[in-house]
């Protein structure tokens, strides 16, 4: 599998990060996040240990559903339904659909690394400038 790697920025440095990489006056590294989260809050409740277990039981028992997950799991459909799209958003599962219709989730990351900013600076200074 591969490793994730995630950012921490805000809404509005990231817009005008997008913006600079947009008018060709930032061009992104290789080992810059590919991830990004709003707040170190927003990726501790995603990444919860609630959703971690998640996570193990998708790649160690392959579902071929969200009901057999759910069994799995004991936790509603509904519930699952919401974690996992927000999961496949942030590009750390993929949901599949597979016979009838049905929803199959697929780990698709088995590390995830961290790179939050300490200092306003520090948010895409890493990346190059164009010339």
């Amino acid at each position: 599998m591969t490793t994730l790697k995630v950012g921490i920025a805000s809404y509005g440095e990231m817009k005008a990060r997008t913006l600079r990489i947009a008018r060709g006056e930032l061009r992104v590294a290789r080992d810059e996040p590919k991830v990004w989260f709003t707040s170190t809050e927003s990726f501790a409740k995603l990444l919860s240990a609630k959703n971690r277990e998640l996570l193990r039981v998708i790649d160690e028992h392959a579902p071929g559903s969200l009901e057999e997950l759910a069994q799995m799991t004991g936790r509603a459909k509904s519930n699952l339904s919401r974690t996992l799209k927000a999961m496949e958003g942030y590009g750390i599962i993929r949901l599949d659909r597979g016979e009838r219709g049905r929803i199959k989730p697929r780990v698709l990351a088995d590390k995830l690394e961290l790179d939050v900013p300490l200092t306003r600076r520090s948010v895409g200074t890493r990346s190059r400038r164009v010339s």
